[in-house]
């Protein structure tokens, strides 16, 4: 297996594994709409706290709390501008 191939391969566990996590944590969440933002989360790359369907204070604390729990992460290290993934 070559360098690439095995790099690939861990990606691929780690995404499965934070995929996993974030179905896992989906019941425990509060927020109305949280279980749609756990799709889109699912479903995209990238995600902005204000493509959520949720209010804006709401959505920057789902994001918060998804990273506490390990099941999504920043992506941007910025404070001004963030985008989360899994």
């Amino acid at each position: 297996m070559t360098a690439s191939a095995v790099e690939a391969t861990r990606l691929a566990v780690d995404l499965a594994r934070r995929a996993a996590l974030l179905k896992e944590v989906a019941p425990k969440l509060r927020a109305k709409g949280a279980g749609e933002a756990v799709e889109i989360f699912l479903t995209q790359d990238a995600v902005a706290p204000g493509a959520l369907p949720l209010r804006d204070r709401a959505a920057r604390r789902l994001c918060d709390r998804l990273v506490d729990l390990g099941a999504v992460r920043e992506l941007t290290g910025r404070d001004t501008f963030r985008l989360y993934g899994v």
